[in-house]
């Protein structure tokens, strides 16, 4: 039988309608067509977990293989309906005991239903790509990061972060300015994996990202105008067309790393792989 998945999606109703304007999809839509890529038999249910709805009874949840939590706007430091909705819906994920993988916007929701907290990302945003992530010595034999060479980067656009980790937390990868780039949290029976970067976006996506949060990138100086922004992001889509173009790869600073769909979504892979390793015991 084929893996059933659960993607839980943390964004409004109106983010959703706006991202489905820009890219196609909404975020949870984008995993959803990233885990039947890598799993073509993947069924995916979907649900909000920001609207208030209670979740499902624990035994609907636990006839899922894995629970997916896509990335959002969510801003997990602050104290708003949403975040407490978010919050309240993994901490039952948590204890149903299913297991669970979440990215950006996942992760953060992740760490702080099971006691820890978030910040605004200081002193500016991660836009475009992390550089150098690098596994801890817990991460280096983790089955998450099974496949990652020693050093890599990945998509990345996110202006919040972990500052305090739970209880039964374990770093796995981190870079010299954000400590939590992969992590382990266990809760009760629950186990979840996580990684602030985003392996299930596409460079087109990274380049839609980059124009939607224009007026913050401008604002944080991390483009001169809006004629260099739309510049670098006209690369990104460009490379996403031709992803052999070596020219486009160097201007970049990208490897296959990132410009390899399998390479890029590795850590999906691997809980995909973990999912189904754990349904044939």
């Amino acid at each position: 039988m084929p893996l059933r998945f659960l993607i839980l999606a943390s964004e409004t109703p109106d983010q959703r309608e706006a991202r489905r304007k820009e890219v196609g999809a909404a975020s949870d839509e984008t995993y959803a067509e990233t885990l039947r890529a890598i799993d073509a038999g993947i069924s995916c249910d979907h649900l909000s977990c920001v609207d208030g709805t209670p979740p499902p009874p624990t035994q609907a949840l636990q006839a899922y293989d894995g629970i997916v939590l896509s990335g959002s706007p969510i801003q997990m430091h602050a104290d708003t309906p949403e975040t407490r909705s978010a919050a309240a819906f993994m901490t039952h994920v948590f204890e149903a005991g299913v297991p669970a993988f979440g990215s950006c916007a996942g992760l953060q929701i992740a760490c702080v239903a099971a006691g820890g907290r978030c910040k605004p990302r200081s002193p500016r945003m991660e836009a475009g790509f992390v550089r150098g992530i690098v596994a801890t010595d817990a991460g280096r034999n983790h089955p998450l990061l099974a496949g990652r060479p020693l050093v890599w980067d990945a998509p990345a656009m996110h202006s919040d972060e972990v500052a305090v980790l739970p209880d039964g937390a374990t770093i796995l990868a981190g870079t010299r300015t954000t400590p939590v780039q992969a992590v382990e949290i266990r809760r009760g029976a629950g186990l979840f994996w996580g990684v602030q970067y985003h392996p299930e976006l596409s460079l087109a996506e990274i380049a839609a990202a980059l124009r939607r949060q224009a007026d913050d990138l401008l604002d944080q100086k991390l483009v001169a105008d809006e004629a260099a922004l739309e510049a670098h992001a006209a690369r990104i889509d460009a490379l996403d067309s031709a992803p052999d173009r070596r020219d486009l790869a160097w201007q970049l600073g990208l490897d296959r790393e990132v410009t390899e769909p399998e390479r890029r979504m590795r850590e999906i892979g691997n809980f995909i792989a973990f999912a189904h390793a754990r349904r044939a015991t």
